[in-house]
């Protein structure tokens, strides 16, 4: 294959990285009773039922599978809110130790008009160390991260 036809194909399977998770986001919102049109409207609607879900969850209990349906459901929303509330966008970056050579991470421009990126997966993962789990902190860490917010050492 050329390599018109690879960057079409990494292109394409870009757009649909994106739109699985934001797929994925829009059924969490609704499982938790959050309506589609409050979510489309705002993603942080979801927050306070999404944070009533995870605190209640029988993290102790939890097996590999349960992490992984939970840390999937957190990237995607996270990812969703980053996307939506403050245009960023979904792009490949090298990672030359992972098995693909590459992830999907978040970049947007920052207050100092650069642009940044995160993994909102690694995100979640720092989040799992830290628990209890706060959906409030994960996101503001991301948009530190993205230097969407000041941080207050910097005030």
């Amino acid at each position: 294959m050329n390599q018109q036809g690879d960057s079409q194909g990494i292109g394409s399977d870009l757009q649909q990285w994106a739109e699985g998770g934001r797929q994925n986001a829009l059924e969490l919102a609704k499982m938790l009773g959050v309506s589609e049109h409050a979510f489309a409207q705002d993603p942080l609607s979801l927050i306070p039922a999404l944070q009533n879900y995870v605190s209640r969850l029988p993290l102790s209990q939890f097996e590999q599978s349960d992490w992984a349906t939970l840390h999937g459901d957190l990237t995607s929303f996270l990812a969703d809110a980053l996307v939506r509330r403050h245009r960023a966008t979904w792009q490949l970056a090298d990672d030359p130790t992972g098995p693909l050579g590459f992830r999907y991470v978040i970049e947007a421009q920052g207050l100092d008009g650069d642009l940044h990126r995160v993994d909102p997966a690694d995100v979640v993962l720092v989040e799992f160390q830290k628990q209890p789990i706060e959906i409030v902190r994960m996101l503001a860490s991301a948009e530190l991260t993205l230097r969407l917010s000041r941080n207050v050492e910097d005030s």
